[in-house]
């Protein structure tokens, strides 16, 4: 009943979005609300964990594969040129590598532009630039903690939420 609902539901999601102009790819969770504000700047790769609707869709976002945003997360990819005499908007966009987690309530800012593949960014934390490979970096503002030791690679990342019925079942 309720994982079948669950399944419905994302299914539902991952189509508005695409309707709306993103490239979304299989087993991938986002929220409705995302979904409604979804376009062509969206680009989600498969097995990909979405948990927020705080995602600045001005400049393209690209998220890869086996790729866990959690609740509260807000990326911020756009801003302006505080030296501008006419307050000039500056679009960055952000590119997140497969297998990494953006941790709850993580706040990612326009000077990030590359959270390379297997990062972490810890929880509450506030970051200001690119990551390299398999970082875990945390705080505000975010500095690097240490290296992760492996991947994700078993964890079914859809099946965090209830949204592998139909693998399961195969």
């Amino acid at each position: 009943g309720d994982v079948y609902k669950r399944q419905v539901i994302y299914n539902y999601n991952a189509k508005l979005a695409r309707r709306k102009g993103a490239v979304i790819g299989v087993q991938v969770t986002l929220p409705y609300s995302l979904a409604k504000s979804a376009n062509s700047n969206l680009i989600v790769g498969d097995n990909t964990s979405i948990q927020t609707n705080l995602i600045d869709l001005r400049a393209p976002v690209k998220i890869g594969n086996n790729v866990i945003i959690g609740s509260g997360v807000k990326i911020i990819t756009c801003s302006h040129n505080i030296d501008s005499l006419d307050w000039e908007f500056k679009s960055y966009g952000i590119q997140i590598d497969d297998f990494s987690w953006i941790a709850t309530n993580a706040l990612i800012l326009p000077s990030c532009r590359h959270i390379k593949f297997g990062s972490v960014v810890g929880a509450g934390s506030v970051c200001l630039q690119d990551t390299e490979k398999m970082d875990v970096v945390s705080g505000n503002p975010s500095i690097f903690f240490r290296k992760r030791k492996r991947i994700h690679e078993n964890l079914i990342v859809e099946s965090l939420l209830g949204n592998d019925l139909l693998q399961y079942i195969k």
